[in-house]
C-alpha cells in the first residue's frame, strides 16, 4: 500500500510528464511553421523528450529563488503558438518567470505581456533572405553541421543544405556517407530518417535533400547546374588557410561567400561569435571561424576582461585527441603527435590563445598558451590563469560569470554549471562555446583560475552556425535579451 507521500509524488510526476508530452506538438510545430526556438533558461526543447522538458524546467531552481512549473509555463508556450511571430530564439523560462514571480505581470494578462516583450518579431518582422549552403568536406565537423542544418530544416528554414563536396570514392561510397551521417560514435545516432538516392547521388534526411558531389577540387564544379546558386561554401576540409587556397571556391559558378572552420592566415577575419561577429561586412566574401578552443575561451576571457580586466594570463588546454594523430605509434611530421592517441597523453601547441587577440585585440601579447592531448574522443577543457586589474574573490567572479550566462549578449556562448559531479562526457552535445566550471574556480585577489568545459565538435559546430547565419544577413534574435 503506497503512502500519502507516495501518491503526491506519482501525482506530480503525471502531471508533470502530461504537461510536458502536451508541450512537445506545439514546440515542434513552432519551430517547424514559424522558426522559433523555444528554450527554458538556455535549455533547447525542440526536440526534446518529456523528460528533457522536465529537466529544463528543473534547472531552473539553479538560478532562481522559486520553482518553475510546467503548468505555470504552458500558457505562455501555448500563447505563443497563437501569435504571428518571425524566426527567433525565445527563452520561455524566463518570459514565464519574471511574469510571475518578478512583477512582469504589472496587470497584463499572459498575451498583452508576450506582446509587449517581444514587440520586434510580433506580426512578420523584417523578411530573411534564404542561403544555399555548400559543406565542402564531410568530416567530424562537416557531418555535425549537416545535423545541426538538417535539424533547421522546413518551411520557415532560410539557411539551406543543398549538397556536400567529397572526394571520389569506391563504388558503396554514398552508402557509407550515409552511415557516417546516421551514427556516430561520440554525438548518437542522427534524430530522424535518412534515406539514399544512388542513381541521382543524394541523401534524403528529414526533408532535406542533399546533393553528393564527388571533386577533386573546387576548379571541377559548377554549382548551378544543379541548381545552386549565391551559395556559402563552408570549407571543413582543413586543406587550405590563406586567401589564395580558399579564393578557389569563389571562381567556381554559383559561389558567394566562403567560410573556413579553422583559424585563417593573410588578412582573412578571424571570427568568434558573439564576441567580434559585428566585423563581417556584407563585402566580405572569404571568413574564417577560428578554431574550437579560441572559440571556447575568447567570450569567457571578455567577460572577465570587461569587469575585472586582465594585465597577463596563461591558457593550458586539455585536448581530446583528434584525426590528426595516430592511433598507433607511427610517423608524424609534427612533435610528439607520432606516439598512440589512444594511449597517452601528449604535449603539444596551441595558437589559441594567440589567436584570441584577432577577435579581442585588447589581449593582444597579454596570453601565452600551450596544449596536451588526452585520450579522450570529445570534450575538451581550458584552464586559464589570469592576473587581473581588479581584485575579486571566488563568489564575486562566479556570480558574475553566471550573470553572463543567463542575461548578457554571451547568453548563447557562455554556459555556466555549479556541479561538483560534472565530467567530460556530461557536456558531449552541448551548444556552448564554453562551459564555466564554477565548482573549480579559484580566486586570491587579483589571481583567479578558471576551468572552461567545451564540446570541441559540436559545441563549436554550433558557433560556425552562428557565423554562417551573420554572413547569410539572416538575423534570429534571442528574447529576452537580457
Amino acid at each position: 500500500m503506497t503512502s500519502h507521500l507516495e501518491e503526491k509524488y506519482q501525482t506530480s510526476w503525471q502531471e508533470r510528464q502530461t504537461f510536458a508530452e502536451n508541450m512537445q506538438p506545439i514546440i515542434g510545430q513552432l519551430f517547424r511553421n514559424k522558426g522559433i526556438e523555444v528554450s527554458v533558461y538556455g535549455r533547447p526543447l525542440v526536440n526534446a523528450s518529456a523528460i528533457d522538458i522536465i529537466k529544463a524546467h528543473k534547472s531552473v531552481a539553479l538560478h532562481e529563488e522559486s520553482k518553475l512549473r510546467l503548468r505555470e509555463s504552458f500558457p505562455f508556450v501555448e500563447a505563443l503558438s497563437k501569435m504571428q511571430l518571425s524566426p527567433a530564439r525565445i527563452d520561455v523560462g524566463k518570459l514565464a518567470y519574471r511574469y510571475l514571480f518578478c512583477g512582469g505581470a504589472n496587470g497584463l494578462s499572459i498575451e498583452q505581456y508576450l506582446e509587449k516583450e517581444l514587440a520586434d518579431i510580433v506580426t512578420g518582422g523584417k523578411e530573411q533572405p534564404e542561403q544555399d549552403v555548400v559543406l565542402y568536406g564531410f568530416g567530424r565537423i562537416g557531418r555535425l553541421l549537416a545535423r545541426l542544418l538538417i535539424e533547421r530544416a522546413g518551411p520557415s528554414a532560410k539557411m539551406n543544405l543543398r549538397a556536400i563536396v567529397i572526394r571520389p570514392g569506391k563504388e558503396d561510397d554514398l552508402e557509407k556517407r550515409a552511415s557516417l551521417l546516421r551514427r556516430d560514435s561520440v554525438h548518437g545516432a542522427f534524430n530522424g530518417s535518412i534515406t539514399i538516392d544512388k542513381e541521382n547521388n543524394v541523401i534524403k534526411a528529414n526533408g532535406a535533400f542533399i546533393k553528393v558531389i564527388y571533386a577533386k577540387s573546387p576548379a571541377e564544379i559548377d554549382y548551378t547546374e544543379y541548381g545552386i546558386n549565391n551559395a556559402l561554401v563552408v570549407d571543413n576540409t582543413g586543406i587550405w588557410s590563406d586567401r589564395e587556397g580558399l579564393g578557389q571556391h569563389l571562381q567556381s559558378k554559383g559561389v558567394s561567400k566562403v567560410l573556413l572552420t579553422a583559424p585563417a592566415k593573410d588578412d582573412i577575419k578571424n571570427i568568434v561569435y558573439g564576441v567580434n561577429h559585428d566585423m563581417i561586412l556584407p563585402e566580405d566574401r572569404i571568413v574564417s571561424a577560428a578554431s574550437c578552443t579560441t572559440n571556447a575561451i575568447t567570450p569567457v576571457l571578455k567577460a572577465v576582461n570587461d569587469k575585472f580586466g586582465i594585465r597577463n594570463g596563461h591558457v593550458e588546454t586539455i585536448h581530446s585527441y583528434t584525426n590528426d594523430q595516430n592511433l598507433i605509434d607511427n610517423y608524424h611530421k609534427a612533435p610528439r603527435r607520432g606516439r598512440s592517441a589512444p594511449l597517452n597523453m601528449v604535449i603539444s601547441t596551441t595558437g589559441a590563445a594567440k589567436a584570441v587577440s584577432k577577435a579581442l585585440p585588447e589581449l593582444k601579447g597579454l596570453l601565452t598558451g600551450n596544449a596536451i592531448r588526452v585520450p579522450t574522443p570529445n570534450v575538451s577543457m581550458a584552464i586559464m590563469n589570469l592576473n587581473l586589474k581588479e581584485a575579486t574573490d571566488k563568489d564575486g567572479l562566479n556570480d558574475y560569470l553566471r550573470y553572463i550566462s543567463l542575461a548578457s549578449d554571451l547568453q548563447n556562448q557562455v554556459d555556466y554549471t555549479a556541479s561538483s559531479e560534472i565530467v567530460s562526457t556530461d557536456l558531449v552535445g552541448s551548444r556552448y562555446a564554453g562551459v564555466v566550471d564554477s565548482q573549480a574556480t579559484i580566486v586570491d585577489e587579483d589571481r583567479a583560475v578558471l576551468y572552461v568545459w567545451y564540446d570541441n565538435e559540436f559545441g563549436y559546430s554550433c558557433q560556425v552556425v552562428r557565423v554562417m547565419h551573420e554572413m547569410a544577413g539572416i538575423y534570429v534574435p534571442t528574447l529576452p535579451m537580457k
